[in-house]
């Protein structure tokens, strides 16, 4: 059957409520929690635009169920693409804020969407210049696969198996001034 309101390229798949992000980053938390004994060593690191904001909530979940104040920041990949001088238009740079240093820390790089693995090497990248921390795990929101690199993040939110032709739209309230949701929709 071909229903013409399934192929229509605008329509977009309702994946996650806020609500159900709000869980999923609540796991992620007590996941994060129960494999890091030390929790004054971690340092959760956003990836612009949307990591920034699910780290600051992640560290919110964790404070609130342990007491414990973890550090958060960002990193900027712009310049660390591998992309970066492919692309049509110059990547739009911002300030890194992470702590002075990352000796013998673990940092958790955190994104809305783990899709290539191509980002997350930036990320790994950028962080080498902030010094060499203990170990570095990845938390992502949604995990859609396609990965192109050896990377698996340590902490998901949700998979979301998907065609190369789907897009994976995240919409965070302190971000887009939307409501928050996950969507699919066909390029």
């Amino acid at each position: 059957m071909n229903d013409s309101k399934q192929s229509s390229s605008s329509a977009a798949l309702p994946i996650m409520d806020a609500e159900a992000i709000s869980r999923a980053l609540r796991r992620i938390a007590h996941e994060i929690i129960e494999r890091n004994p030390d929790l004054r060593s971690v340092v959760l690191a956003g990836i612009p635009s949307r990591g920034d904001e699910i780290a600051r909530r992640i560290a919110g979940f964790i404070a609130e169920i342990e007491k414990i104040e973890v550090d958060s920041g960002v990193i900027d990949v712009a310049m660390h693409r591998d992309d970066v001088g492919t692309r049509a238009e110059l990547p739009i740079v911002k300030a890194s804020q992470l702590p002075t240093s990352l000796e013998g820390r673990t940092v958790i790089i955190v994104d809305d969407v783990l899709f290539t693995g191509r980002t997350v090497r930036a990320a790994m990248d950028a962080i080498g210049s902030f010094g060499r921390p203990a170990r570095i795990q990845l938390a992502a929101l949604i995990d859609r696969g396609h990965r192109e690199l050896p990377i698996r993040a340590d902490y998901v939110g949700k998979n979301l198996p998907t065609a190369a032709n789907e897009k994976v739209r995240v919409r965070l309230e302190q971000t887009d001034d939307e409501p928050d949701a996950v969507r699919l929709s066909k390029e």
